[in-house]
């Protein structure tokens, strides 16, 4: 009883120790007992009793694809029966090629949202209580079978009082307690497991299961999806001059946590072509340009459908392409785009000494590692990949050969950056399901060139030296403060030291109004260098020719100066 209150998840959610038992009654049926036992699980809840072993294989018995074949099986079933949060956490493993071994992640790919729906009248009494009256003051008709059922929600085809086509989809009953619970219990089990097993700590399950559970979190608020799919179509808009890519409406008005309620796209999912002759010549066309104005996204705007799979984007009955779920969106701050802008513009100009640096820039590690010899081999491990086609490019593995070579020197890159590589992976693979042969890295220069040079444009350098001089500015301000409060804190305990020195007090108010000093030269610099920034390709032949913007910041550069000069005599 001890075991179960010091530990995690199990001391906060003892009353479903019934789920706990049946999560290890599973995973012991399909070949995972021997771990139970080693790690002490089974002697968590008094009384329990594995089932009868099944024969597990021996790793020295197998070769390394093999074993995590069987691995990876095992796995699998035991997810399936254990329900919808091991089905979305097995899907999400599958995701990551980039650490995770070939033969796993083939086995883990075979689960689907095979998961059963909900009846009719949980769904309904779902929706009446979110809309706050009854279904037909709203719908003029809705589907009681569902077009789609998954994880977390299950999707009705719908038809609103004046005459719109929708689809709502609505959360299944408890299931966020559900996955609040397995949540905990997994952390629990596999953590005792980690200091058991080399191969399951390999892995780095613990890490994966927190990223699993704060995405989770978005997936079942249905309004961050709303909000994903609304800001997604205005960046859409924007780019798409020919207006051929759909992204459905959301009636926010019928829409809550636990209801989505969008417009129904009427169309056939690109995962049920296998002939680009299927599709249709100007839809290729189409396709093509979307793909274009997906990686605009990424690197414009940062923000980005990070889950485009052939079921997620549709032809559409007008020929147009139509995309859905939005719940899995990638997000770049605007110091990451510029590295990832970087990055790949270091790809495709093959300049492999500024592409290590940049990550570096963005990794995380301990210990800097050998440049030249990280340089050496980031080259060898991307380079027969450039210039090649999508049919002759595996993008996977130019992942996995990346991923690799900055784990062989101890460089980690943060979570963020795999959605990236996962989102141009899933483009990959639609690409080469339908035979369409697309050079990524050509549509990448397309507008990389444009983006650096947004990069470096004089309002970018402006904003930058603005924030770099406020920074120190506001450092050398507090600078005196803070050495002061650090004398306070050292002279406690009897520990203090008292020095007399003669003018000491002078000396000290001397040495701050110096640095308060150098602050305004460095802010009056920074002004004055902005004027001229604006007027450096301006032929000037008459005061009148000079910007107004120049003659504000040479106004406030030069009051700056004068304040020096005023400080300066007293």
């Amino acid at each position: 009883m001890d075991l179960i209150k010091t530990s995690i998840g199990i001391s906060k959610t003892f009353k479903n120790v019934s789920r706990f038992r049946e999560i290890l009654t599973v995973l012991s049926r399909h070949g995972f007992s021997e771990l139970i036992l080693k790690s002490g699980l089974d002697k968590v809840i008094p009384g329990f009793v594995l089932p009868a072993r099944v024969s597990e294989l021996k790793r020295e018995d197998l070769s390394n694809d093999e074993w995590w074949q069987v691995f990876g099986s095992q796995l699998r079933m035991s997810f399936e029966e254990l329900g919808p949060s091991f089905i979305k956490l097995g899907q999400l493993m599958a995701t990551r090629e980039d650490i995770l071994e070939p033969a796993l992640i083939k086995e883990l790919k075979h689960l689907q949202d095979n998961v059963k729906g909900i009846p009719f009248e949980v769904a309904e009494k779902v929706i009446e209580e979110n809309l706050g009256k009854k279904i037909s003051d709203v719908f003029r008709n809705i589907d009681t079978k569902a077009i789609g059922t998954a994880s977390i929600g299950v999707v009705y085809k719908a038809e609103l009082l004046n005459g719109d086509k929708v689809v709502v989809k609505v959360r299944r009953p408890g299931i966020s307690k559900t996955i609040m619970t397995d949540f905990e219990i997994l952390l629990f089990i596999v953590r005792n497991i980690e200091k058991v097993s080399d191969e399951i700590k390999f892995l780095g399950l613990s890490k994966m299961i927190s990223d699993f559970f704060k995405s989770m979190q978005n997936e079942l608020n249905f309004m961050v999806e709303a909000q994903n799919c609304e800001r997604l179509g205005k960046n859409l808009e924007v780019i798409d001059k020919d207006k051929f890519l759909v992204v459905p409406k959301v009636y926010r008005e019928f829409s809550s946590q636990e209801v989505l309620v969008l417009e129904f796209l009427d169309g056939t999912p690109f995962n049920q072509f296998h002939s680009l002759e299927e599709i249709g010549a100007d839809v290729v066309e189409k396709l093509e340009k979307s793909i274009e104005l997906f990686t605009h996204t990424l690197l414009a705007d940062g923000f980005f459908h990070a889950d485009l799979h052939g079921g997620n984007f549709f032809v559409l009955k007008d020929r147009r392409i139509g995309l859905i779920d939005f719940g899995l969106m990638g997000n770049l701050s605007k110091k990451n785009r510029a590295n990832l802008i970087a990055i790949l513009y270091s790809v495709i100009t093959y300049n492999y000494d500024n592409l290590v640096y940049e990550f570096l820039e963005v990794a995380e590690y301990e210990n800097v590692p050998d440049h030249e010899e990280l340089i050496r081999d980031i080259k060898d491990a991307i380079s027969p990949y450039i210039g090649l086609s999508v049919q002759e490019t595996n993008m996977t593995e130019l992942v996995r050969n990346l991923i690799k070579t900055l784990s062989k020197h101890q460089l980690y890159l943060p979570r963020e950056w795999f959605i990236i590589f996962r989102a141009l992976m899933t483009l990959d693979g639609v690409g080469k399901s339908i035979g369409l042969d697309l050079n990524i890295f050509k549509v990448l220069e397309k507008d990389l060139p444009g983006l650096v040079a947004e990069l470096l444009s004089k309002k970018n350098a402006q904003e930058e030296l603005m924030w770099v001089a406020k920074d120190v500015i506001g450092s050398l301000r507090i600078l005196p403060k803070h050495l002061k409060w650090f004398l306070k804190e050292i002279s406690r305990n009897n520990y203090s030291m008292e020095f007399r020195i003669k003018g000491l007090d002078e000396l000290g108010n001397t040495f701050s109004r110096s640095l308060f000093i150098l602050g305004l030269a460095l802010l009056a610099s920074v002004f004055i260098l902005s004027g001229v920034i604006f007027v450096r390709n301006i032929p000037v032949n008459h005061p009148r020719d000079i910007p107004v913007l120049s003659w504000i910041f040479w106004s406030v550069g030069g009051y700056l100066m004068l304040r020096i000069t005023m400080l300066r005599r007293y």
